[in-house]
């Protein structure tokens, strides 16, 4: 049966290995895809310009603003429960189908059917509609957030070292754990790490704080409570050999 065990944890280990290997890929594609196209995209964004007056579309996707008439079909407000939904159906001659927003205000509550609003369009996406002088973003519009998500690029970096980590004890010395089990230590070293990613990402998008900081930000929360949890953890005693 303690042979059993051992098998079953060395199986769990290589599983939590594999995982942590595809968290770090994920992680590397954060910082070397998502991040930097991000900011440069919201960089061409801010330093775009209207397109000539009078000048035709030769295409939808254009490297410049354009104002473009659309008439509002539906709309939907939903605020509460499980899911949140703002989105407003639009028709107009070049385009045709949904937007969708992050909040139901200044405009997308007010729309009713029928509406007739101005999409501004830019490089393909409408990234704001407007009507008798009130503005709204859609959820298309590029933001000036790479704190966010770089603190998810950290997050996975964290969650596949600590994955890494706990497969590779399980997987070498199942029979001896110690504190790298799921009670000793793995979840409040989980907990820790997610809490330390959002803690930290949501106030610098809030704040304006440079994304270079987040990662070092974050890494220092996660070390520090993590000394506190491990110390915690000897202090009560070892773990049960093959628990967690």
């Amino acid at each position: 049966m303690t042979a059993f065990r051992a098998g079953m944890t060395r199986v769990l280990g290589l599983l939590m290995i594999v995982v942590s290997l595809a968290l770090a890929a994920g992680c590397v594609l954060v910082f070397t895809k998502w991040l930097p196209n991000d900011v440069a995209r919201y960089d061409d964004y801010r330093a775009t310009h209207r397109c000539p007056a009078g000048s035709t579309p030769t295409a939808w996707w254009e490297d410049c603003l354009r104002e473009v008439e659309l008439t509002v079909v539906d709309t939907v407000v939903k605020t509460g429960g499980k899911s949140t939904e703002y989105r407003a159906t639009v028709d107009g001659e070049r385009f045709q189908g949904e937007l969708a927003f992050g909040d139901p205000g200044p405009l997308l509550n007010t729309l009713r059917a029928g509406d007739r609003t101005v999409g501004t369009v830019w490089r393909g996406d409408i990234v704001a509609l407007t009507k008798d002088g009130v503005r709204q973003k859609t959820s298309d519009e590029p933001r000036d957030e790479p704190q966010m998500i770089a603190a998810v690029g950290v997050g996975l970096g964290l969650l596949a070292v600590l994955g890494l980590v706990f497969g590779t004890v399980r997987l070498l010395a199942p029979r001896h754990l110690g504190r790298f089990t799921w009670k000793g230590s793995g979840k409040g070293l989980l907990v820790t790490s997610l809490v330390a990613t959002f803690g930290v990402g949501l106030p610098a998008v809030w704040l304006g704080f440079p994304w270079q900081l987040v990662a070092p930000a974050i890494v220092a929360v996660v070390l520090g409570a993590g000394a506190l949890l491990l110390n915690r953890t000897r202090a009560s005693g070892p773990a049960m050999p093959g628990a967690g």
